[in-house]
């Protein structure tokens, strides 16, 4: 399973980015809130591990380590949470498209090293924040039909606003 917190703020990203025909419904079910947040918490989880493979740039190192705990702590929540309402995360096109376009994402930065590595990670995360936070207030957190999960979703946004930040200043660093 998914990690759930990372999850629902890439379940936001995931609305937002793939909301086009053949994805998750405008008005997505609990269900696939949960299994989109979790699928978005598990791809920030991989994309900052394999950035502390790759990087030796102390903040860029730190701020990957931070996704890591940050995200698997949502994540834990989240899937405490699931279980307790007895809900199967569902999954779905907006899950699936996150994932291959997360795939080739970190197939891209894969490529990459020092310095052009260092840039293309924190501007991916810039941009995967962006779109999570718009996610998850326009789509994911209006669309809770259960209030502890909606109230999950918005802690959620709280932490991913403060990653975009930090994210945003340290992508003006790298510059």
């Amino acid at each position: 399973m998914y990690h759930f917190q990372s999850a629902v703020v890439a379940a936001a990203v995931a609305l937002a980015v793939f909301s086009s025909p053949g994805v998750a419904a405008d008005n997505p079910s609990d269900p696939q809130i949960a299994h989109i947040a979790y699928t978005a918490g598990v791809i920030d989880i991989a994309t900052a591990k394999l950035a502390l493979k790759k990087s030796h740039n102390k903040a860029v190192r730190a701020f990957a380590e931070d996704m890591v705990r940050d995200h698997q702590a949502v994540n834990d929540k989240a899937l405490a949470l699931v279980k307790k309402l007895h809900v199967t995360p569902e999954d779905n096109a907006t899950s699936q498209s996150l994932v291959s376009q997360a795939d080739t994402e970190r197939a891209d930065l894969g490529k990459l090293s020092g310095k052009a590595f260092d840039k293309a990670y924190v501007d991916n995360e810039v941009a995967f924040h962006k779109t999570v936070d718009n996610a998850l207030e326009t789509t994911l957190i209006p669309s809770a039909s259960n209030s502890e999960l909606k109230s999950l979703l918005q802690t959620g946004l709280k932490i991913f606003a403060g990653h975009l930040q930090h994210a945003e200043h340290l992508a003006s660093k790298l510059k």
